[in-house]
């Protein structure tokens, strides 16, 4: 006999299952959870879900995730626009955002060099933020907020290397941050005051 009763619920539970951190057991708990709210309830977040693949957009700008071309954060001609700060992730983005300390707009990375994990130079956006940088009008500050770990240092430096030329000031977040410390991770307060904070980057 199948281990699940119907092979649609086993099907819900494959699925489940296949995000990070959520292990068989949690699935199957999570998907009968499901099958106890209204039909309507499953409906809306199915939809949410579809919406993600469907609909979401990433910013030409930044790389930010946007329901539209070109995301609130540049959009926004209230933001400094001379002052781009550079982020792995677009959980980062958000990090920063909380704490309500910085008022400039990003460029996401979509990850940081790591050979191990087979990541590198090539598939990031450097080369778009190089190209950002090369057409932009007034001389501009790039802050290199990334990981204090080896692979977060090996990313800033090589990043360093090629916008030396073109950006007018490249600062690093205030070492308020422990040394591998994620950006998502950090208290909002610790955060904020390592941007506020912020050093002039100087490659070892």
């Amino acid at each position: 006999m199948n281990e699940y009763p119907s092979k649609v619920l086993q099907e819900a539970v494959e699925a489940i299952g296949s995000l990070p951190g959520v292990g068989s057991r949690s699935a199957l708990r999570l998907a009968l959870h499901l099958l106890k709210q209204p039909s309507e309830n499953i409906h809306h977040f199915s939809a949410a879900i579809d919406a993600l693949a469907d609909k979401v957009h990433y910013c030409k700008e930044c790389n930010m995730i946007s329901d539209t071309e070109l995301c609130g954060i540049c959009g926004d001609t209230h933001r400094d626009h001379a002052t781009i700060c550079i982020v792995e992730s677009v959980r980062d983005v958000m990090s920063i955002e909380a704490t309500g300390q910085y008022h400039g707009v990003y460029h996401v990375l979509g990850g940081i060099i790591s050979p191990i994990n087979g990541i590198g130079p090539g598939d990031l956006a450097i080369d778009s933020l190089v190209a950002r940088l090369q057409k932009a009008e007034a001389p501009t500050e790039v802050i290199l907020a990334l990981s204090g770990d080896v692979e977060g240092e090996t990313t800033a430096f090589y990043i360093y290397r090629k916008i030396e030329k073109f950006a007018g000031k490249i600062s690093t977040l205030a070492r308020g941050l422990g040394f591998g410390d994620d950006l998502e991770y950090a208290d909002s307060l610790t955060l904020g005051r390592s941007i506020v904070n912020r050093q002039i980057f100087k490659p070892q």
